[in-house]
């Protein structure tokens, strides 16, 4: 099963009006909030490890 498949909770707090601003933007742009979270995760991963996400990336960074 590839990473991606699996799936966790992520549970943060924010904001009543910028979570609606947040959706009525992903809803502009024909797509989801959780979508848009999973793109930002991946770039910050990306930024702060320098290298592209892969299932090996989050492998090394645990041990």
């Amino acid at each position: 099963m590839a990473l991606e498949d699996r799936t966790a909770r992520l549970t943060i707090l924010i904001d009543p009006r910028k979570k609606a601003l947040f959706e009525r933007l992903c809803a502009e742009r024909d797509t989801t909030p959780s979508q848009v979270v999973r793109q930002m995760i991946r770039r910050y991963i990306e930024e702060h490890t320098g290298a592209p996400w892969t299932a090996d990336v989050a492998d090394k960074k645990r041990k």
